[in-house]
């Protein structure tokens, strides 16, 4: 088994789920005690959180790239940036080290496509559903995302800032999500875009095939390391 370097922290919430998929589909595919090699750098988030409110990309890229080299010294033969937000700095990772990138943009428009989708629904940060860093590398891979309208982007990164990433899941939210997809005119799946959304969500509360980052960047991660 190769070892899986993650960068973790942003948040804490869900690198939580992360390090839980990523050993329990190791088990389901090799059995018995079989469980991930990892090694994990988990990032303090309320500074990378303020970069990211600032618009300091590049001190945020500088950060990440810094905990991807210390990860590929402890021995990582790839990378898993445990976020969707912070693929936006995934240059800077890439030039600062010698081992693969597993990009979440991949891992997950190449779900979209395998599930018979092409115009998904992506909820995610404000700077996901806003900027081009992400949008850019479904549509290269054939996916065209829709968003949600500005209202609710903005509620949306709230719930994801405010509740989700400090552990707490409001059925209001919940709610509110939820009517944010069955307005989405168009829309023939949903992105949960950010790794905090399928705490919120799952396939059982939409109709829509439902496309959950987290776990096909997992299944992205566990292939690596068993190949």
């Amino acid at each position: 088994m190769r070892t899986l370097g993650l960068i973790g922290g942003m948040s804490a919430e869900s690198t939580t789920t992360y390090y839980q998929a990523l050993n329990r589909r190791v088990r389901e595919r090799l059995g018995g005690l079989h469980s991930a090699q990892l090694v994990l750098w988990s990032v303090d988030f309320a500074p990378i959180a303020q970069m990211q409110a600032d618009g300091d990309w590049d001190g945020a890229g500088a950060a990440l790239a810094e905990a991807a080299t210390r990860l590929e010294g402890a021995g990582a033969e790839a990378i898993l940036v445990c976020t969707n937000t912070m693929h936006k700095v995934a240059p800077a990772i890439e030039a600062a080290t010698g081992v693969p990138l597993i990009h979440i943009g991949d891992a997950t428009a190449l779900a979209v496509r395998a599930r018979g989708g092409a115009r998904p629904l992506l909820l995610a940060t404000r700077f996901t559903m806003e900027q081009d860093f992400y949008k850019d590398r479904l549509r290269a891979r054939g996916v065209e995302a829709l968003v949600p309208d500005q209202a609710d982007r903005d509620r949306l990164h709230a719930i994801i800032y405010d509740e989700l990433c400090q552990g707490m899941v409001e059925s209001r939210s919940k709610r509110e999500v939820l009517a944010m997809i069955a307005k989405a005119a168009g829309a023939d799946s949903v992105i949960f875009g950010c790794t905090e959304v399928g705490l919120l969500l799952s396939q059982a509360d939409v109709e829509l095939p439902v496309i959950d980052s987290t776990l096909v960047h997992v299944e992205a991660g566990v292939d690596f390391m068993l190949s």
